[in-house]
């Protein structure tokens, strides 16, 4: 995730301050400078690390705890609340037609972005189109094409045309029916005059509700003069950052949100038009801090049971608490677990192993994890309908076969086995479980007030 080195430094300067009940001076001054070191790691621009970390302090020093709260718990809240007004308290993009143009340099993945913001509105209910103005890049307007069609919306481009000022008033005319038109401009290496006369006149042109500037999450300290001069040329409404599949730092992202007063708009977490997030301010920070984000993750299980069969009058989620639990519903579940991202991002969403709390874990390990899920796939592939409803009936000669059929060993097919069996035994327990109960095992898990309940439900952050 963005700023995962800056989270797991954080919650390593906040852990200086476990088992205080108080805070002195020395504690807050030693703790505020663990955060500037933080901050300034990330490639947060020195002022805005200078702001923040005074905030921090005079917040910590002047106000007083709530009773039975630890000195740790106090300054955690005090960071995130401070962190979550630096990233802006509201998303920029409303659920509504609209106009929005991209802006940003070339590499920094806007004719990715377009496409990945047009599936998104696609899965919300409106009907999108991109519409693609570059023609200073080879292959913008093919890679333009397909991205479009991956995302299933609709496109324009004029691969024969020279002036992109003209291609978005055409584009514009041929998308009038979309609910939201998204344009893509052309990007340089650098802040050219000509690039930024020409996006200028598309803006003019165009006229969008919102406009974006699109950054590479590894931008660094480069992200406030690329923020200040498109801010100047067509004014900036929200940023969208990109890449953060990687292993980029992200400060610059806060910076050019705090250089452009306005917010980040939308995080673009891979490769395929599918991995992108609306930002919600809260459940970042939750997630930077180690807290979770469960509203993202129920967003992330909804989209995922609806993509592998949700709707399949063959499988019902529910009914696992009445029946049987099957290899079948396994491999369902697997799929789903498979749509919803690489392991370590939805790690990020449960409270308490987010945000580099699985650091002690090998490097390999979320890997291994997902080989393994792969290779269970190809087992249960390999096995017959009898044996997927049924695995008890799965004996010595069965293993053999299965095992042979699907490429794998005898002891992958037994693994698999076991965990169905654990797994089964898991289901079993929420069986008869009355709703007191389950209301009891859900607090449990979630926390008074700002968990499971509180950021599923009312959407609030993790205090409530």
């Amino acid at each position: 995730m963005v700023l995962d080195d800056l989270g797991t430094s954080l919650r390593s300067s906040l852990d200086r301050l476990q088992g205080k009940t108080r805070l002195d001076e020395d504690d807050v001054e030693a703790i505020v400078k663990e955060i500037q070191r933080s901050l300034l790691s990330a490639d947060v621009d020195v002022s805005l690390v200078m702001e923040l970390s005074d905030a921090i302090e005079e917040r910590a020093l002047e106000e007083e705890p709530p009773g039975g709260t630890t000195a740790r718990d106090h300054v955690l809240k005090i960071v995130y609340e401070e962190l979550v007004n630096l990233v802006g308290e509201s998303t920029a993009i409303p659920l509504e037609p609209q106009t929005v143009l991209l802006a940003g340099l070339q590499g920094s993945g806007k004719t990715t972005s377009a496409a990945k913001m047009a599936w998104w509105f696609s899965k919300k209910g409106l009907r999108p189109a991109v519409i693609q103005t570059d023609t200073f890049r080879p292959g913008a307007y093919d890679q333009a094409e397909q991205m479009a069609e991956r995302a299933e919306v609709d496109f324009y481009g004029d691969p024969d045309a020279d002036d992109p000022v003209e291609i978005a008033r055409e584009g514009m005319e041929a998308t009038a029916d979309a609910d939201v038109r998204i344009v893509d401009t052309a990007g340089r290496h650098a802040l050219e005059d000509d690039l930024i006369a020409e996006i200028e006149e598309i803006e003019r042109e165009v006229d969008p509700d919102r406009s974006l500037l699109v950054l590479d999450a590894a931008i660094g300290q480069g992200a406030k003069g690329q923020a200040r001069q498109f801010e100047e040329s067509i004014g900036i409404d929200g940023v969208m950052i990109t890449k953060l599949d990687g292993t980029a730092k992200g400060g610059g992202a806060l910076t050019a949100v705090n250089e452009t007063g306005s917010s980040i708009a939308f995080l673009g977490t891979g490769e395929t038009v599918q991995d992108v997030e609306r930002f919600e301010p809260s459940g970042f920070i939750s997630r930077l801090l180690g807290m979770g984000d469960l509203k993202q993750l129920s967003e992330r299980v909804e989209r995922a049971m609806q993509e592998t069969g949700g709707d399949d009058d063959d499988w019902d989620p529910e009914s696992l608490l009445e029946g049987n639990f099957t290899l079948k519903d396994m491999q369902k579940q697997m799929e789903a677990m498979n749509r919803m991202g690489p392991l370590d991002q939805v790690m990020d969403m449960i409270p308490g192993l987010g945000g580099g709390m699985m650091d002690d874990l090998p490097d390999d390990a979320m890997d291994m994890t997902q080989d393994r899920m792969r290779e269970f796939g190809r087992v249960m592939d390999s096995m017959t309908d009898a044996e997927l409803e049924n695995p008890r009936v799965v004996g010595q000669s069965r293993t053999e076969r299965i095992a042979r059929g699907s490429g794998t060993d005898e002891e992958t097919v037994r693994q698999l086995l076991e965990q169905h069996s654990m797994m089964e035994r898991t289901i079993d327990q929420f069986q008869g479980m009355g709703d007191g109960d389950m209301q009891r095992m859900m607090k449990k898990m979630g926390g008074d007030g700002g968990g499971l309940g509180g950021m599923m439900g009312g959407g609030k952050g993790p205090f409530g």
